[in-house]
C-alpha cells in the first residue's frame, strides 16, 4: 500500500525560498516513487494524501478507492523541532556560501540528525493512524516543514 498522488494545499504554503521549494519539489517526487503508507482502515493499493495546515493543526487528508479519511494532528508538539531544523537549514545554506568542505559537511550531519528526528516524532504522532516507514516519514517531515514555515 502506497501513496499516488501528494497535494500541498497551496493556502497553507507561504512565500519560500528556491531552496525550500526545491527540498519539498524532490520530496514529492521522491515520495510518490518509493513509500510505505497504510492508512488504519484502509485496504486499498494506493492513496491520494492532500496535506494541509488549518486552525493550527496538521491535516492528513487520505482517500482511494472507496476510501476517505481526515486526520489532524495538533502542531503544537512539532514546533520545536521545526524550530530546530529551522535554524539549522539557515545555518547550513549560509554555510554552502562561504565555509570550508568540513564545516559544511559537519552542519549538514547536525541537519540530517535533526531531520530524522522530526521523522520519527512524525511517525510516533501518527502510529494507529497511518502506518509509514522512515523514508516515508522523512519525505513527509520535509513537506510537513514546508507547512510550518507557515505557521
Amino acid at each position: 500500500m502506497r501513496l499516488a498522488r501528494i497535494e500541498i494545499d497551496p493556502q497553507s504554503l507561504s512565500a519560500h525560498t528556491s531552496e525550500n521549494e526545491h527540498e519539498r519539489q524532490v520530496a514529492m517526487f521522491d515520495l510518490i516513487e518509493r513509500n510505505h503508507f497504510v492508512p488504519e482502515g484502509g485496504t486499498c493499493d494506493s492513496y491520494n494524501l492532500r496535506l494541509a495546515y488549518e486552525d493550527g493543526r496538521l491535516v492528513f487528508d487520505v482517500t482511494g478507492e472507496g476510501f476517505a479519511k481526515k486526520t489532524m494532528l495538533s502542531f503544537t508538539p512539532l514546533r520545536h523541532i521545526m524550530k530546530d531544523y529551522a535554524l539549522i537549514c539557515e545555518s547550513y545554506h549560509e554555510a554552502l556560501k562561504n565555509a570550508t568542505v568540513a564545516q559544511i559537511e559537519s552542519i549538514d550531519m547536525g541537519r540530517r540528525g535533526v531531520h530524522n528526528d522530526g521523522a520519527e516524532q512524525l511517525t510516533e504522532r501518527l502510529k494507529g493512524k497511518i502506518d509509514i516507514d522512515h523514508e516515508t516519514a522523512r519525505r513527509l517531515f520535509t513537506l510537513v516543514y514546508a507547512l510550518h514555515i507557515r505557521s
